[in-house]
């Protein structure tokens, strides 16, 4: 007999979410995770008085209780829903690009409109033609992707098959003149990773709409009170856990898993494994060359890492507003060319753009009394980082980060005399922590190849399964919700 039913391996979302909905259905389950914390990116850490947020912004598709989205009905069927305190943000964000544009959009359709309109009153009907589309479009989107109708076709749902997989810049290009109004409505493609250029315009348009809709969200004691809740919840459902316990080898023979080999050298027998850990690192580090078929491996080839960041953690000694700052999100733009910005995330020359996010202006009591704090966030891919010779990698990352400083101190110049905490994270940080090449953040690059509607969660392996970004859409609410999602296709194989 097994030792266990499942093996999950890694404790990031879609690894926390699977484990806790397989032990809630009275699967035996043990999760075993490298790092000694729960949560991968969705984890804290401390530097003086202040615990720092590592990776959460904005929670998307949790919506109200009249009004619910679909992670609020995932949160809530793993019984975590009741364990955290959820906080409303007003607004969607404030985007600014210094002495050009200055905009906050509120988090309801006809205000962000309204606030577009007044500031590009040339373009007034073309906007309102375009969050018709976006709404449209992800009215169809449901009907075609979640509801699965059988009769769905070009004729029956024209939106969607014309504007699912159409490059967002083309899109844009259709609508709006002013590139200064394609940055501000378009400033969500970097949550996503690819350029507009590259990104089907149907991947944005869910994201705009979902923040539109259910509105953007922040947790209570950041992202690490929610691993903090899933773990909870999954040791009272039966479940066991190992941290400090990396998996070195998953165990194949005749095409099927027979369960895992630890970093210590725990041998440990399951018929399935879930794996949190990335297609790449999947089948390239864990398991024999001679189990993997062959066009597994030319599809990974097939396919490029995506984006990773270089954040900067910041404790201030002042109240949000004392430094002048009023928003949670904030994007800080030098540049309107949204495709210019993103060939600037292979470079380590100073960023065109980035996110501010102070998570004290919607969250009183997140920091000390007296002091909040933010991270500063700028896309950056991992290549030209692994490229520095390690002597001059301390350099290296302290004048990017210095670069990053001196764009923000150009919107909040009192942030430059006030910090009391300093660290800073490049790519090679997501490396270690998360254990992904290229430090990846949301997988693989998001393009239409690369999106959930071709990529296949379900392995050639038998009794292997897949859950996390690599395996769809990056961020937190798709990578939360593939984890039921594949937790529910365990469960059907072993009924099977």
């Amino acid at each position: 007999m097994a030792d266990y039913d499942v093996v999950v391996v890694g404790a990031g979302n879609g690894g926390l979410t699977s484990a806790l909905a397989l032990a809630k259905q009275g699967v035996k389950t043990l999760l075993l995770e490298r790092h000694n914390v729960p949560g991968g990116c969705a984890t804290s850490f401390i530097r003086g008085r202040f615990e720092f947020e590592v990776a959460l912004h904005q929670l998307s598709g949790i919506g109200t209780k009249d009004f619910p989205g679909p992670l609020r009905g995932t949160l809530d069927d793993l019984g975590v829903l009741d364990e955290i305190d959820l906080v409303q943000m007003e607004n969607m964000y404030r985007i600014v690009q210094p002495g050009k544009m200055d905009i906050t959009l509120k988090a309801d359709k006809a205000k962000a409109i309204a606030a577009l309109q007044d500031r590009f009153p040339a373009e007034s009907g073309n906007i309102v033609k375009f969050f018709d589309l976006v709404y449209e479009y992800c009215t169809q989107w449901i009907n075609v992707t979640m509801i699965k109708d059988k009769e769905a076709s070009p004729t029956k749902y024209p939106i969607y098959f014309k504007y699912a997989l159409k490059p967002m810049q083309l899109v844009m290009d259709e609508f709006f003149k002013d590139p200064l109004l394609q940055t501000a409505i378009g400033i969500y493609w970097s949550y996503l990773g690819i350029p507009p250029r590259s990104l089907p315009f149907g991947e944005f348009a869910i994201v705009l709409w979902a923040y539109a809709e259910f509105k953007p969200w922040h947790i209570k004691g950041g992202s690490q009170a929610l691993s903090n809740a899933l773990l909870n919840a999954y040791l009272k459902a039966g479940g066991e856990v190992r941290f400090n316990c990396g998996v070195q080898k998953i165990n194949v023979a005749n095409g099927k898993v027979t369960g895992v080999i630890t970093e210590e050298g725990d041998e440990i027998s399951a018929s399935r494994i879930v794996s949190n850990a990335g297609t790449y690192t999947t089948y390239i580090n864990l398991i024999d060359p001679d189990q993997v078929p062959n066009w597994r491996y030319k599809e990974l080839g097939a396919r490029s890492v995506g984006i990773s960041a270089v954040s900067v953690f910041l404790g201030f000694d002042r109240e949000p507003e004392e430094l002048g700052i009023h928003e949670t999100t904030n994007f800080l733009a030098t540049s309107s060319d949204a495709n210019l910005a993103y060939e600037y995330t292979k470079l380590l020359d100073a960023p065109k753009f980035m996110l501010f996010s102070c998570y004290d202006v919607d969250d009183a009591e997140f920091s000390p009394k007296g002091a909040c704090q933010a991270a500063l966030i700028s896309l950056a891919y991992g290549e030209p980082w692994l490229k520095i010779p390690p002597t001059r990698y301390f350099n290296a990352k302290y004048k990017y980060a210095q670069q990053m400083l001196n764009i923000l101190y150009q919107v909040f110049p009192q942030c430059e005399h006030h910090i009391e905490e300093i660290d800073v994270g490049t790519p090679l940080t997501h490396m270690r922590y998360l254990g992904h090449p290229g430090g990846a953040i949301y997988g693989y690059d998001q393009e239409a190849k690369d999106t959930e509607l071709f990529l296949e969660r379900k392995s050639p392996i038998q009794g292997l399964f897949h859950a996390g970004s690599w395996v769809g859409s990056g961020g937190f609410q798709p990578t939360l919700m593939s984890g039921a999602s594949t937790a529910r296709a365990v469960i059907r194989s072993l009924k099977g």
